[in-house]
């Protein structure tokens, strides 16, 4: 189906987006996996080319276009080449770290971090989750407690993307003693502050060039210049922002079920069996045809939710919705491809091996689908109780 998402300026920033994918990660991506890390100098790669941060203020060293868009080209590029992890780290950079120093920062938290950030000379990490406490962010046991004209962080975080690398990371804590506003709070903290550590660097089933960590905390000494946002507000501050989160995610799951059913499409007509191609018998014709117009109808629904992302009118049952379906539906695209691969489908020289173990993942993080539907839930019901 014929998309009408893009303009001339957004092909223009994807000619330079497949520029970078072909010369700064296609060579290198499948080395970054078996290491289990990506190469810092890709990230300031992608900074030199204006990559990263394009909806920062120019002033503070992006791009000053609030545009969705320019996020879903760069990730419609990485993981047309199945560099998956590199998406995924780069989407915690841009879609969750910046976003909420852009929104919540100081002058001096966003004067010091954000150029960096879109320089790819600084790395960011959020950590929200725990070993005890995943999607019920109520449950998390990091604390801040007052000490003085600051504060002492103390806890553990766990499954923390771009973990293992970062040089900055915003913090849930629960504020010990709780404020009016609310029992949470957000921290920026410096990776070299003392206290801070990294625990192991977690193996994956997917997604494994990607370092993803365990953080500590231990009486961690932070400045009340170090608040992100207001004190007592923080999982308000969270919540504000999970409906871009969830956007990155199905933009992600939309983008590599394209590059899954690109690489098939190619496989079952050069692969031949019984004498002909495979793509020649019907029942791989009627399973292609099925999996296309899925990909489309998915296609159809990130752009339309990008549209209202855009204009400031995504609603987190928007997203939510958004977020399930096609993550959902990228689970049954990647197995039906691997399918169609016969054997080689389960080697992971093929792209459509390492994809269908990447993809496990995004119905999982961002909230459960579980939670997704229940947020939907939720809403139906009231409007129900509302008539």
């Amino acid at each position: 189906m014929k998309r009408d998402l893009y303009e001339q300026e957004h092909e223009d920033f994807r000619a330079s987006a497949a520029g970078f994918v072909r010369t700064a990660v296609a060579p290198h991506w499948e080395q970054w996996e078996e290491d289990g890390i990506i190469d810092r100098a890709a990230w300031t790669a992608a900074g030199r080319l204006g990559l990263l941060g394009v909806a920062v203020p120019e002033e503070l060293g992006g791009g000053g276009v609030a545009d969705f868009r320019y996020r879903t080209v760069l990730i419609e590029e990485l993981c047309a080449i199945g560099a998956n992890s590199f998406n995924a780290s780069l989407s915690v950079q841009d879609d969750l770290v910046m976003p909420y120093l852009v929104d919540l920062g100081t002058d001096e938290q966003r004067t010091t971090w954000l150029p960096q950030l879109c320089r790819g000379e600084a790395i960011g990490a959020l950590a929200l989750t725990e070993p005890g406490a995943g999607s019920d962010l109520r449950g998390i046991r990091t604390t801040a407690r007052r000490s003085g004209s600051g504060w002492r962080l103390d806890g553990a975080k766990t499954f923390i993307t771009n973990g293992y690398l970062a040089d900055v990371v915003v913090v849930l804590a629960r504020v010990e003693p709780a404020v009016d506003a609310g029992a949470y709070a957000l921290f920026v903290v410096p990776a070299d502050r003392p206290g801070f550590g990294r625990g192991r660097k977690l193996d994956k089933l997917g997604l494994r060039a990607n370092d993803t960590a365990e953080l500590v905390f231990d009486d961690v000494a932070l400045r009340d210049e170090d608040l992100l946002g207001i004190e007592g507000r923080g999982l308000a501050h969270v919540m504000e922002r999970l409906p871009r989160e969830r956007m990155s995610i199905a933009a992600t799951s939309a983008a590599a079920s394209a590059a899954a059913l690109d690489w098939t499409r190619r496989y079952c007509f050069e692969r031949s069996a019984f004498g002909r191609p495979i793509g020649d018998f019907q029942a791989t014709r009627f399973t292609l045809a099925e999996i296309e117009t899925d990909v489309d109808a998915a296609t159809s629904l990130l752009d339309r939710a990008i549209g209202l992302l855009n204009a400031g009118e995504l609603t987190a049952v928007d997203a939510a919705k958004v977020k399930y379906w096609i993550s959902d539906l990228h689970q049954r695209v990647v197995d039906r491809c691997l399918q169609l691969h016969g054997g080689y489908g389960y080697m992971r020289e093929y792209p459509i091996a390492r994809s269908y173990a990447d993809a496990r993942i995004q119905p999982i993080y961002g909230g459960t689908n579980e939670i997704m539907k229940d947020i939907i839930g939720r809403d139906i019901a009231a409007r129900a109780a509302s008539r």
